[in-house]
């Protein structure tokens, strides 16, 4: 199914994201995942990119088409472009449209230290614009939103203009960025809709589970911490078992609230942990 219709037939829309791993190797434990979390009834699990958008050992199609045919689950196939030429996302896309995937997240992707850079493409919506251009009849295009604003963006009012544009070359749906303080989030909503933002947006939540979380993650995603959130970290940093139940708690809570208020769609970065999507189900299924 196309994703954009799921949001034509029910709010909010529930979706969880997994990452392919480094080794090919690995691959069946990513399906073990999916087996496990399938209780959770996911309306779609998106699929990241490549580290860095390699091409080379990249597993995203792959992953993302098993998912359909072992589970019946509908996918979302990450594309980034920042190291890729015109040619390179040519090919992805014939791979993805063998594969019989109907939908794509376009992003620009990090810019590594050694990423090998290439010119073809300096933002996403020129990716969108080149899909959409390519297969516009085969692929829905979905992107991504960043409700503190994009990191590079002088102000929120920039970003969303930004957005703007991404709608413009055939963005259908947005996915929002990880974010711990929901009244930003209310916030950048009433701004995006104020400044004609009209598609769904589906809100990225990631329980905060280990202490490993908190120095990567929440440091490299910028995003603001609230009092409650850092009060959890304080309380909890050294005592994995404790934090553990207090993220997902947390988490459950931010959802609760967003589905409170009418959010489109919820989005859970489970990082592969199935442990974590079932607690987290458990704590909100009532409201989806």
């Amino acid at each position: 199914m196309r994703i954009p219709e799921l949001f034509d037939q029910k709010r909010p829309v529930f979706s969880m994201e997994i990452f392919p791993p480094k080794k090919k190797a690995n691959i069946e434990s990513i399906y073990d995942t999916v087996e496990k979390i399938t209780v959770c009834k996911p309306d779609f699990i998106s699929v990241t990119y490549g580290a860095g958008g390699s091409m080379t050992d990249n597993y995203t199609c792959e992953i993302a088409s098993n998912i359909k045919k072992k589970f019946g689950i509908e996918t979302l196939a990450h594309l980034t472009c920042i190291n890729s030429s015109r040619e390179d996302v040519k090919e992805m896309i014939g791979r993805f449209q063998d594969a019989d995937i109907k939908n794509i997240l376009t992003l620009r992707g990090d810019i590594a230290e050694d990423c090998d850079i290439k010119k073809d493409f300096h933002h996403a919506n020129e990716l969108a614009i080149e899909v959409q251009r390519k297969c516009s009849d085969d692929l829905e295009i979905l992107g991504a939103c960043y409700p503190e604003g994009h990191y590079e963006s002088k102000s929120l009012d920039e970003d969303i203009q930004n957005l703007k544009y991404k709608i413009g070359a055939g963005v259908k749906v947005l996915i929002s960025q990880l974010f711990f303080d929901n009244q930003l989030f209310y916030e950048f909503m009433g701004k995006a809709r104020m400044m004609g933002i009209n598609v769904p947006v589906s809100a990225g939540i990631m329980p905060i589970t280990n202490a490993r979380q908190i120095q990567r993650t929440v440091a490299l995603s910028g995003a603001s911490l609230p009092h409650d959130f850092t009060k959890m970290i304080g309380l909890y940093e050294n005592k994995p078992e404790e934090l553990f139940e207090a993220g997902i708690e947390y988490a459950a809570n931010q959802i609760r609230d967003l589905i409170t208020n009418g959010v489109d769609g919820i989005h859970l970065y489970i990082m592969n942990n199935a442990d974590v999507a079932l607690k987290v189900y458990e704590n909100i299924k009532d409201l989806l």
